[in-house]
């Protein structure tokens, strides 16, 4: 090494130039290929990052939290390739580096397949909509209020304030009963009457129940049709319709202004009754 640095010494510029200045100039241009590479490169994967989030979030399907997370993907992604065209002008085996980014990537995926099948699952329900804040669904088994939808998980509220996080695993994978979503729904109730009753009397006073209360709408039009034939009673379907947020104070309501309408009517809501026979065991 000694006599490498001296013998370098020795020669003079013009010999030093002869010897090394292709090299030299040749090493030049690809430090400077690799900056341009990389500093165009980095330009353009956050331009595209930053163009792939304002479309994103032009789209009503796609909330803020998609559009981010589409736009890193894009942007984490070209910074890859970047960083390989940058090493490939040092001479450096950029297939091997693929290979072993590959292994690597295929070992981290099958670690956390759970997770990224909520993150699969998390941009499904943000893309489609199946639910969004403020409804009321029944997701896994669990009803509630959606307070929240991110990328890993769904928060629902329970009628009772608890709340409930799920998986989106388990959101996406299963059935999705939205009871919001349409705007209006339908009520079904029976209240069952004695054989002895008048039907028809019946049948008009729970129509003019349910129709006097405002929240009940007009069409499609209440009905109150006769259901079933029990044991000790009639049982009277009544079907109307409301607004799904008037759906179940409208539906408690209605069920006590039938009782207090057929006490009024003398309408009696017939009870479960028994006859017990007794025999009496003959004297010998």
């Amino acid at each position: 090494m000694i006599h490498l640095a001296a013998a370098i010494t020795a020669l003079t510029p013009e010999q030093l130039w002869s010897h090394y200045g292709e090299a030299v100039i040749a090493g030049a241009f690809k430090v400077l290929s690799a900056l341009a590479i990389l500093v165009a490169g980095l330009w353009i994967t956050a331009w595209l990052g930053r163009a792939v989030r304002r479309l994103s979030q032009k789209n009503p399907r796609i909330d803020n939290t998609l559009a981010a997370f589409f736009a890193s993907i894009v942007r984490y992604g070209l910074m890859a390739f970047v960083l390989i065209a940058v090493l490939d002008q040092f001479g450096v085996e950029t297939t091997q580096i693929v290979a072993v980014l590959g292994a690597a990537t295929l070992a981290i995926g099958l670690a956390l397949q759970g997770t990224l099948s909520n993150v699969a699952a998390g941009v499904m329900l943000i893309l489609f909509r199946p639910y969004r804040l403020g409804d009321v669904v029944e997701l896994a088994g669990k009803r509630g209020t959606v307070r929240d939808v991110n990328i890993f998980i769904t928060e629902l509220s329970t009628i009772d304030n608890v709340k409930v996080t799920l998986p989106n695993g388990q959101c996406w994978g299963a059935p999705i009963s939205n009871f919001t979503a349409n705007g209006t729904r339908m009520i079904e109730c029976v209240f069952n009457v004695a054989y002895d009753t008048d039907l028809d009397r019946a049948i008009l006073l729970v129509l003019e129940v349910i129709g006097a209360d405002p929240r009940t709408l007009k069409a499609p039009a209440p009905t109150v049709k006769v259901a079933s034939l029990g044991d000790y009673a009639v049982g009277l379907q009544a079907s109307y319709w409301c607004e799904s947020g008037d759906f179940a104070a409208l539906k408690q309501d209605v069920t006590k202004a039938v009782k207090e309408a057929f006490d009024r009517a003398d309408i009696a809501f017939p009870f479960p009754t028994s006859i017990t026979y007794q025999h009496e065991a003959r004297a010998k």
